[in-house]
């Protein structure tokens, strides 16, 4: 099984990140193949990035040029899964919707701790979206811009853990997703901090991902994500700017 993991930035260092924390989780047999958008932002924290980052991960994935089974939209309240869907034969499972549709398994309530507290919308909006915010307890902001949890990791956990503390005293949560694709790998210090289950959103994507693959089970075509109509898209790839 080749699972293809697409980080939503352009950072190839937290593409390496990613893809090392999807392949801890991945099961004997499964290749996990990360990959890093040709274009877009280092670094997705608002409604102009993300929207850049889905066409931009659409792109990878179509430039793919061998065969998969699935795919894993690596980014937390980004934009762009629905037209993977409509785009591929193959299951397409984004980050945000697996961590907090696991946590609902683990828990009556769950929180999300992310980064920047803009990004905090985009995750609430993902969430209703997708049917998962009922249970959402709440999207808390641990105040680091995605880059800075690479340069200095024990200020990202310390900032994190204390988010996530205060989500489970406060707001009465009882199971904790990591916000933010960059987050993976600190799940178990986030746990050791918090005492309740804690969910990387990565991790539980891949599980999912070979879980749908297994049952033979892939997006249905019939009406919301049947293949794009045929036509004429003009002037794309765009030319480059003067």
């Amino acid at each position: 099984m080749r699972v293809l993991v697409v980080n939503v930035n352009t950072t190839r260092s937290i593409t390496d990140s990613i893809g090392a924390q999807a392949a801890s989780a991945a099961a004997p047999g499964t290749e996990i193949v990360p990959l890093t958008p040709a274009f877009g932002a280092e670094s997705v924290e608002g409604n102009y990035e993300s929207y850049l980052a889905a066409v931009a991960v659409m792109e990878a994935v179509r430039a793919y040029p061998e065969p998969y089974d699935a795919v894993i939209q690596a980014g937390y309240g980004e934009h762009g899964r629905e037209g993977l869907q409509e785009l591929l034969d193959v299951p397409v499972v984004d980050i945000t919707e697996a961590a907090a549709s696991t946590a609902q398994f683990l828990g009556r309530t769950y929180s999300v701790v992310t980064s920047l507290d803009r990004t905090v919308p985009l995750i609430e909006e993902r969430l209703r979206a997708a049917g998962l915010h009922t249970r959402c307890a709440s999207v808390r902001a641990s105040g680091l811009a995605v880059l800075a949890l690479e340069q200095d990791e024990k200020a990202a956990v310390d900032a994190i853990a204390e988010q996530a503390a205060r989500a489970v005293a406060e707001d009465r949560a009882e199971v904790v997703c990591l916000g933010c694709g960059g987050m993976s790998g600190l799940t178990e210090r986030v746990v050791e901090r918090t005492g309740v289950p804690v969910v990387d959103g990565v991790t539980a994507a891949v599980k999912i991902a070979e879980s749908l693959v297994a049952l033979g089970l892939s997006t249905s075509k019939i009406r919301t994500y049947a293949p794009p109509r045929p036509k004429t898209i003009r002037n794309w790839p765009p030319p480059p700017a003067r």
